[in-house]
Order: C-alpha cells, then structure tokens, then sequence
C-alpha cells in the first residue's frame, strides 16, 4: 500500500488548481473570493446545495504560481469567517 503522507506531489508550476469551498446559503461567494483575491483572476462557479439547502458549494479555479502559493490559498481560504471548509 502506498503511503500518501510520505508522497510529494509533482506539478508543473504555474498551473491551474480548482479548490472545493462550502459556505452557508446566506453567505456571498462572489464576494468572499473577491475579497481574497483583490487582483488576482479567477473563476468560482456553483456546484452543489446540500439537501436542506443549508450550505452551497463552489468549484474555485485560478492560477496557482508555485506549492507555497497553492497552500497559501488554501490557508485563506480556510481562515476566511465565512468560507466552512476547503477541499
């Protein structure tokens, strides 16, 4: 069995990098990545309402320019109030 823990994972940088976020219903995606990214492009489209149609899910793509970038925006978006998780 391998051992993903112990796997490093080999990208071509820069390269495009989609992130899952789930946010509740009342929350404005829109607004939560623009806030994030101030100059940065990007392209967030909804994909999922849970069944009580509490919380939304978003596919977030942009560019990433290296591992430090793709895992610091990965941190943003974790740290950010209204975001609930990060995939």
């Amino acid at each position: 069995m391998i051992d993903l823990n112990k796997e490093k994972l080999q990208l071509d940088y820069p390269c495009s990098w989609k992130y899952k976020i789930v946010i509740h219903e009342k929350s404005n995606a829109n607004k939560i990545t623009e806030e994030i990214f101030l100059q940065r492009e990007f392209n967030i489209e909804k994909s999922k309402v849970s069944k009580k149609g509490k919380f939304e899910s978003y596919s977030l793509e942009l560019i990433v320019h290296n591992e430090d970038d793709r895992k610091e925006i990965y941190k943003m978006l974790g740290d950010h109030k209204d975001i609930k998780m990060v995939l």
